[in-house]
């Protein structure tokens, strides 16, 4: 049977639990919706300008004298996977899931006989993949967005990418991270952004599609002025910086998400656990008093 002490004991700990799983929960809300509110201002701008850079990239092409960032170094034998993961844990499966997919990534690219180096976003992504490819993270970026998400961080991480490739440290560049879709779903993505990948989505197909069913004399016309080739060259290194600020942004975001969801489960378990506790210790306390009762009639009747 168990003891009365340890039961209240046990009983005050949950307790203590729920009140911080609770706190951090109303903590995570409150950074949600200021996160939400950020990727939902990014993502006009981010994509727009994907679009653009893309329209443009299938104007240039990608034959000789086209931008590197667009048309590569024709090989891919160096694989660059940058995994964007949190700083900390207590947020479910948010960290998880990119792992696995950056697990499942290396795997597939390591059977092709490709290199693979990782740059971490996040504690979290290093603690994850250290214990089997250590040997492939070459760096790990820690408190990102510790005071607030801003460009400066994700510009200082382009151009560390940008370095590296002008230095032929790698041939593709991948993102890995958590698309904010609410705050009980996240979306895993994979995104090439160098060289930039010129395939459009459905998004853009309907866009595009939209727009040719116009009337001609109502079809958007662009000139650019200089040409093509020169905006293409300026505007490849800022998109890169756009993409990995808006990675950040939807990361973030999918955090305190899947935080505030986590703590909310924490915080109900602990509630039913109380529950099941407390009745425990009545029925205990109970079977206590009924055991002594039994033991004085037992010898008032022996007197």
């Amino acid at each position: 049977m168990p003891n009365l002490k340890d039961l209240r004991v046990r009983i005050s700990s949950v307790k203590s639990t729920q009140k911080i799983t609770s706190a951090m929960k109303m903590v995570a809300a409150s950074k949600l919706r200021r996160a939400q509110g950020a990727v939902e201002a990014a993502r006009p701008y981010a994509e727009r300008m994907e679009r653009m850079t893309k329209s443009l990239a299938k104007a240039v092409g990608t034959g000789e004298g086209a931008p590197k960032l667009l048309a590569g170094r024709g090989k891919d034998d160096v694989h660059l996977l940058v995994v964007v993961t949190s700083d900390r844990g207590l947020c479910g499966g948010f960290n998880g899931s990119i792992v696995r997919e950056a697990r499942r990534r290396v795997h597939a690219l390591e059977l092709d006989g490709k290199t693979v180096k990782i740059l971490c976003v996040g504690r979290k992504a290093r603690d994850g993949l250290k214990r089997d490819y250590k040997r492939l993270i070459i760096d790990t970026i820690e408190n990102v967005g510790r005071s607030g998400i801003n460009f400066e961080e994700a510009d200082v991480l382009g151009r560390r990418i940008r370095s590296m490739f002008e230095e032929e440290e790698f041939d593709v560049c991948t993102m890995i991270y958590n698309r904010f879709q609410s705050a009980i779903a996240q979306i895993v993505t994979v995104q090439q952004v160098i060289p930039l990948s010129i395939e459009v989505d459905a998004k853009d197909v309907a866009e595009e599609e939209e727009e040719t069913l116009m009337p001609a004399n109502l079809r958007p016309v662009y000139e650019y002025e200089p040409s093509e080739e020169d905006i293409l060259s300026a505007l490849l290194p800022r998109n890169l910086s756009v993409q990995l600020f808006r990675a950040y942004l939807e990361s973030f975001a999918s955090e305190q998400g899947a935080r505030m969801t986590a703590m909310d489960n924490a915080t109900r378990n602990a509630g039913e656990m109380i529950d099941d506790l407390t009745m425990t210790y009545n029925r205990t306390r109970q079977a206590y008093i009924t055991k002594e009762l039994i033991e004085i009639i037992s010898g008032a009747e022996a007197l």
